[in-house]
């Protein structure tokens, strides 16, 4: 996917490959048109399913021919710093001015994660909202790969998630046991069964037993798997 805009007769073009892919797939970043040895920020935004909007950026400088490959160059600022093509995701950070503690989670894996990559000109740390990008771009990040069974499981007074990878199997497996939330986390599940993992999300803290009983779960809960 691409898109070129003008900005002050400067017509810059941003290519993001693939568009569409897995969150821990690598994918290409290239600037192209830009000035020659002109001062970019590449910015990475995302507004969560709670409502939250998170970013990463780099600052880097293009060559002489206006061409800028965050897979070859390095970023001399921003929320990462060197050769890190994963940077505009792992380094993601909750925007300033938001509520302290926040956490990035995906809770539904059954629809992407939207980001929005945009080029700046200068060396930009703030008012990203206040300036206007030279060129973006909408891609997807999932954490499901196409063919990937999502099935629910409640036998046995269970609540859990078993996610298998596509294919007849035998596949090796993983118990995804989460802590410290009030929900059912598949994302991690459902990413290791895209890579080949039969894994199953547990829930053992806020599952139907202890929400009715309200006591803790103990260890013949994990003996019925």
């Amino acid at each position: 996917m691409s898109v070129t805009m003008d900005h002050k007769q400067c017509t810059v073009q941003l290519s993001v490959q693939p568009s569409r892919a897995l969150v821990d797939e690598k994918f290409k970043v290239l600037v192209q048109k830009a000035p020659p040895g002109a001062q970019l920020t590449v910015r990475s935004h995302h507004h969560s399913e709670d409502k939250q909007d998170w970013e990463a950026f780099g600052h880097y400088i293009c060559d002489s021919t206006g061409a800028l490959n965050l897979s070859k160059d390095p970023s001399l600022g921003g929320t990462y710093e060197g050769v890190e093509p994963m940077g505009l995701l792992w380094s993601l950070r909750s925007v300033p001015g938001s509520k302290p503690g926040l956490k990035l989670r995906k809770k539904s894996v059954e629809t992407p994660m939207e980001v929005t990559v945009s080029v700046y000109l200068g060396h930009l740390s703030e008012g990203f909202s206040e300036q206007r990008a030279l060129a973006a771009v909408v891609v997807e990040r999932w954490y499901m790969a196409p063919g990937v069974r999502r099935i629910p499981v409640t036998e046995h007074g269970l609540t859990a998630t078993l996610f298998l990878p596509p294919g007849p199997g035998p596949f090796p497996a993983v118990l995804d046991l989460w802590g410290g939330v009030t929900f059912l986390v598949e994302y991690r599940a459902s990413l290791l069964a895209s890579n080949g993992f039969a894994a199953m999300a547990l829930d053992y803290l806020t599952n139907e037993l202890t929400k009715t009983t309200g006591k803790m779960v103990e260890n013949d809960y994990f003996e019925v798997i």
